[in-house]
Formats: structure tokens, C-alpha cells, sequence
């Protein structure tokens, strides 16, 4: 009996040893981090910046589940060419008045006549950069525009960018180019991690933050603790205690600036 219990606690002692040695499959298990869920959006609802911020999207394509029960698509890269959505012509604001047009990538599920009714609305909000008095905004569908709006998967924005104004947008940003903004469509639907408010906020601050540096505006930071963010602070960066905004100006008409980022 002892010599049983003998070799008994020796076999013990070996596998310990052996488990030690190999690093024992629960230090593997916590090792490898859990795969993370998909980014969720609603889509539907309305509203960059231009730094790098890594995705919540996969990087060859992702989807978002719809109040039906199917899915949209967020591919990663699409044909290059574009379909416009139908402006209804009215005009927002006073003053010197633009005109632009919105262009949605083929080959995605986005409606570019939603896209195009959903920045319209945008631009036309009181707390939007028509409110200051010196600057309008009509949507049109054909011809030539003072700007045009277009939503590209990310390898065509990253194409788009990087020929226009040498910027590499690393799969990840949107851009002001010259006569436009190109806006990622991975950004349009599934925002930024960094951005606490509803998509719809994010996709305003998408075009009043590009938008704003069509008029010749720059970059801004925090005002202070507490207060809300300008809609030209890069939010994708962090809010700095600032709390998320998506508007140039509040309900009152103050403007909602910061001090200037060089």
C-alpha cells in the first residue's frame, strides 16, 4: 500500500511539472482575447473627422442588423462609381448660397435618396451652419455644385483622398477635398467608438464637421470640462471632457466653438 501511494504522488508531481512547462491550457484559454460581437446600428436615423481611430468593423466587411431581422452590408471596397440622390431644390439659410449634390458608392445598400433627404435635413437645422446668417445651402440632383457630398466604401475613400490631397485616410476616415467631402461609409453606419452619442448625431457631425471646412474652418479643441464639444473638434481623437455635439450652434443661435488647433 505504501508503495502505491508512492508512485501515486510521483505521477502527481510529473503532470505538475509538465503543466508548468507547457504554460497549462487555462493561461492559453485567458491568452487569446474573446472575439468581440459586430458593431450594431439602427438604420435609418440621420449625421468627420480626420484622424485614424481603429474600427469596430472587421476589416474585409461587416454587417448591421435591421429592426426586420435582415442585415446591411459594410463592405470594404466597391466598383468606384457613383449614383446621385434626388435633390428637391429648396434651400436652406441666407446669405451666399451653395449648392451641392450627394453621390452614394454602387453596389452598397444605402439609399442615396435617404442619404440625400437625411443631409438635407441636416443642413437645414437651426443649429446647423445656416444659422449664422452669412451662408445657404441648396440641394440639387444633376448638374454641375459648389460641393458634392459623396459616401464611398473604405478603400474607394482611401482612393478618392489619397488622389485629391495626398492624405492616406487608413481605411478609416473621411476627407475635404478640394470642391467636396468624401465621407467613409464605414463611419456613416457604424459611427466612432469614441462618440457616446446616437448614430444619428454622429452622421450630423460627419457633414457639420466637414461641411465647416468647406467654409474655411478649423480645427478646434475642448472650451472646458462639461461643456459640449465644437462640432470642429476631431471627436474621433476624444471628447477632452467636452460632451458629445454634433452642432455648430445651440437652440439659441451661440455658436458652440473652442479655441483653435494648430
Amino acid at each position: 500500500m505504501r508503495l502505491l501511494l508512492t508512485f501515486t504522488a510521483l505521477a502527481v508531481l510529473v503532470s505538475g511539472v509538465a503543466a508548468w512547462w507547457s504554460g497549462g491550457s487555462d493561461d492559453i484559454a485567458e491568452a487569446v482575447p474573446p472575439t468581440a460581437p459586430p458593431a450594431q446600428v439602427t438604420p435609418g436615423a440621420i449625421a468627420s473627422q480626420d484622424d485614424p481611430q481603429p474600427s469596430s468593423a472587421p476589416s474585409s466587411s461587416s454587417s448591421s442588423p435591421t429592426t426586420g431581422g435582415g442585415t446591411i452590408p459594410v463592405p470594404k471596397s466597391g466598383p468606384g462609381t457613383f449614383k446621385g440622390g434626388t435633390g428637391n431644390g429648396t434651400t436652406a439659410g441666407h446669405g451666399t448660397i451653395r449648392t451641392y449634390k450627394i453621390q452614394v458608392e454602387d453596389g452598397i445598400t444605402l439609399s442615396a435618396d435617404q442619404v440625400a433627404t437625411d443631409v438635407a435635413a441636416i443642413l437645414a437645422n437651426p443649429r446647423s451652419w445656416a444659422r449664422d446668417g452669412k451662408h445657404g445651402f441648396r440641394q440639387v440632383s444633376s448638374g454641375s455644385a459648389d460641393l458634392v457630398i459623396r459616401i464611398a466604401t473604405p478603400d474607394t475613400a482611401d482612393q478618392l483622398c489619397l488622389e485629391a490631397i495626398h492624405m492616406d485616410t487608413e481605411n478609416e476616415l473621411n476627407c475635404e477635398v478640394p470642391g467636396g467631402v468624401v465621407v467613409n461609409l464605414r463611419r456613416w453606419m457604424l459611427g466612432s467608438p469614441t462618440f457616446t452619442g446616437p448614430i444619428s448625431d454622429y452622421r450630423a457631425l460627419i457633414i457639420n464637421h466637414e461641411v465647416g471646412h468647406s467654409l474655411g474652418h478649423g480645427h478646434e479643441g475642448c472650451p472646458g470640462r462639461g461643456k459640449p464639444a465644437p462640432a470642429m473638434m476631431q471627436q474621433i481623437k476624444g471628447l477632452n471632457g467636452c460632451k458629445p455635439n454634433a452642432w455648430p450652434y445651440d437652440g439659441q443661435g451661440h455658436y458652440l466653438g473652442g479655441p483653435p488647433v494648430t
